[in-house]
């Protein structure tokens, strides 16, 4: 069952450097999701996974809508989702400058071996969207197995979950696959999702090949926020839907190979290409005129490196390349006014070139371990408008909001550097001092997706820049700790301003600290908390779309100054556990002018699941436990608050069958 301290000194993490190592001398912040702590949460939606990561927040929205925050304020606007790599087994899930906020429901999260977690740049290994960090979804490896669950919770939610697995000396394969139909809390919502994972490994004499095929399909009626102070503690608003005629169908394949060979004794070549496609639709309820977006892409990239044991040294090269087609199109099927007319308002195609060259290198000796990193990346994207150059509006539109720019080509070149120390102080204990330098290039849409009569998004890439102190270790073998100090600097920021155009220039400050405890307090009872207190700032004085003035000093909206999660378990027999948790929301503003905000909350959830017989296993939780009345989400926008609300109390009841045992 799961394990009341995580002994930093035996954990593992792979996503640093793409291979397996010991990760309690990693001069970087991390967090890891295991398998058993995936399955007693059972999460519905990605955010009750990553609760338990200090410093991340996945905000939901209506059904498996979500705003990612890693070390950051949740995030909005056309390229929020690129300060984040979000990847399976280190591929992105969206190709460089196509990501997309939402892009985490393309993941099998339910049935991943883990979810691991990098905290501000990550290494040479990643280059544009690791800025706040990475969110890695780790396959599981083959072993065998063939169990099947099917799960009931309220408002008609049902999901069954398969696993298949066989290992042999040669092959091994590895079959994951769920569906899950909800009908929502909210009026005319709800949503259909099927995910699947497949996995084949093949041990030979000089290769080793792990291939996965990751598949997700998502056709979800979405519900949009309501509105008013306070709306969502209102019994007769908080299950309405605003918007019965939204919806969101989306599709997504990323298929791997992964080959691995040794080159003499020091020396393994990793060779990784890939392809990735995925399409979406879906109707922009949150504009009052209301268009429907469909969007896509399809790619080919390679990840190359050799790894190098030379004595003390381990140093990593390597190539990665990323080629997309993608696209866009927005349509109005009716006239909103005429600055918002019915008809076409974008469509176009950009092919999209990524190449970088990364080198990292560790030097280890007794006690004292460092670390460094250099890479340069290259992107190209060579715009092609589909429809008509100019505005999108008749000649008598005196503001149209719309505008296409004609065919162009831009191109960024961008570094990132980082470099570390840790130093491990008796047998238990590590420090470790790091800097990081991240970028993310513009993405498409910012760059092309123009309004307002602007003809040219003149853009330059975000670089952050991040200094970090930690300390971790366990004591006794029943307390463990993780801290991690932090300052960080944003630049050329790319925003809005209120003209409605796209600009670079901004500045943001954040800082604070992440912490991880865990205690033991016999066999059976366990306790373990995670928490961030931090500020999130603006640091410029910018003429920011929704704001009213100089901003420079006020938080960045939706940027709680703390918030965490804590546990406490009883593993009342060897295969079975009780958790209950408590979830911590603080206050945060709404609003750049810092004149509107969200209380916060707190959740209590419980969670039991027990091995009955060699067969037979069954799993009971309860979110939600005491009933409050809180919001997912929190926003104030066009002059009133709106919110997501959170569900009130739900069972959940899981039984699986294991054929196997």
């Amino acid at each position: 069952m799961l394990a009341a301290t995580e002994i930093y000194q035996e954990e593992i993490l792979v996503s640093a450097s793409r291979l397996p190592e010991n990760a309690a001398t990693l001069p970087l912040s991390w967090a890891r999701v295991n398998k058993d702590e995936l399955a007693l949460t059972g999460h519905v939606h990605i955010t009750e996974a990553m609760q338990r990561v200090a410093g991340a927040w996945i905000s939901r929205g209506n059904g498996q809508e979500s705003l990612p925050s890693l070390r950051s304020p949740v995030l909005t606007g056309a390229g929020s989702c690129g300060a984040f790599f979000m990847a399976a087994d280190g591929i992105s899930l969206r190709a460089p400058g196509f990501c997309n906020i939402n892009q985490l429901f393309d993941a099998n999260t339910e049935q991943a071996a883990a979810i691991e977690v990098i905290k501000g740049p990550a290494t040479s290994l990643y280059g544009s969207n690791a800025l706040h960090g990475v969110i890695n979804i780790l396959s599981a490896a083959p072993a065998v197995e063939n169990d099947l669950s099917v799960e009931a919770g309220p408002y008609d939610y049902y999901r069954a979950k398969y696993a298949y697995g066989s290992s042999g000396d040669t092959h091994g394969l590895s079959l994951r696959a769920n569906a899950t139909t909800n009908g929502g809390y909210k009026d005319d919502s709800g949503y259909d999702q099927q995910k699947l994972t497949f996995r084949h490994d093949f041990t030979g004499t000089e290769w080793d090949i792990s291939s996965v095929l990751n598949y997700s399909n998502l056709n979800q009626e979405t519900a949009g926020f309501i509105k008013g102070y306070k709306a969502y503690a209102d019994e007769d608003l908080k299950r309405q839907n605003p918007n019965p005629e939204a919806y969101r169908d989306a599709w997504s394949v990323l298929a791997h190979s992964r080959a691995s060979r040794e080159l003499g004794d020091n020396h393994q070549l990793i060779l990784t290409p890939y392809l990735r496609a995925n399409d979406m639709e879906f109707l922009m309820h949150f504009l009052p005129w209301q268009p429907v977006e469909e969007n896509g892409h399809r790619s080919l990239g390679f990840q190359g490196a050799i790894y190098s044991e030379l004595g003390q040294w381990r140093w990593i090269n390597g190539l990665d390349a990323d080629y997309t087609d993608g696209w866009l199109k927005e349509v109005q099927a009716d006239g909103f006014s005429p600055n918002q007319p019915a008809g076409v308002h974008y469509d176009y195609q950009v092919d999209a070139t990524m190449a970088a060259a990364f080198s990292q290198f560790e030097w280890a000796l007794n006690k004292l371990e460092l670390s460094a990193g250099l890479r340069y990346e290259y992107s190209r994207y060579d715009y092609d408008n589909k429809t008509g150059d100019g505005p999108a509006c008749a000649p008598e539109a005196t503001a149209c909001r719309f505008y296409r720019p004609a065919d162009r080509k831009d191109n960024f070149n961008n570094w990132s550097l980082n470099a570390g120390g840790s130093y491990t102080l008796g047998e238990n204990h590590q420090t470790y001092l790091r800097y990081a330098n991240g970028f993310r290039a513009p993405q498409a849409t910012e760059l092309y997706r123009l309004q307002a009569g602007q003809q040219v998004a003149d853009l330059d890439s975000e670089e952050l820049d991040n200094l970090e102190v930690g300390l971790r270790g366990v004591f006794s073998d029943k307390l463990n700790y993780d801290l991690s100090l932090f300052y960080m600097t944003k630049d050329d920021v790319i925003f809005q301003d209120a003209n409605r155009q796209n600009i670079s220039g901004a500045s943001t400050k954040h800082q604070g600290l992440e912490f991880n405890l865990g205690y033991r307090f016999n066999d059976n009872w366990y306790v373990n908390g995670v928490g961030s207190v931090a500020r999130h700032r603006y640091d410029s004085r910018i003429n920011l779309l929704g704001s009213s003035g100089d901003i420079k000093g006020n938080d960045i909206d939706t940027a709680p100054r703390h918030f965490g999660s804590a546990r406490l378990g009883w593993e009342f027999n060897p295969e079975s556990v009780a958790e209950l948790e408590w979830v911590y929301m603080g206050s945060y503003y709404l609003e750049p002018d810092n004149k509107h905000s969200y209380d916060g909350h707190t959740l209590m959830n419980l969670r039991v699941s027990s091995q009955f017989s060699s067969h037979w296993r069954g799993t009971l939780r309860l979110t939600n436990l005491l009933d409050e009345d809180y919001a997912e989400r929190a926003d104030f926008g066009f002059g009133d608050y709106r919110y997501f609300v959170g569900q009130p109390l739900g069972a959940y009841v899981e039984v699986g069958y294991s054929f196997g045992r």
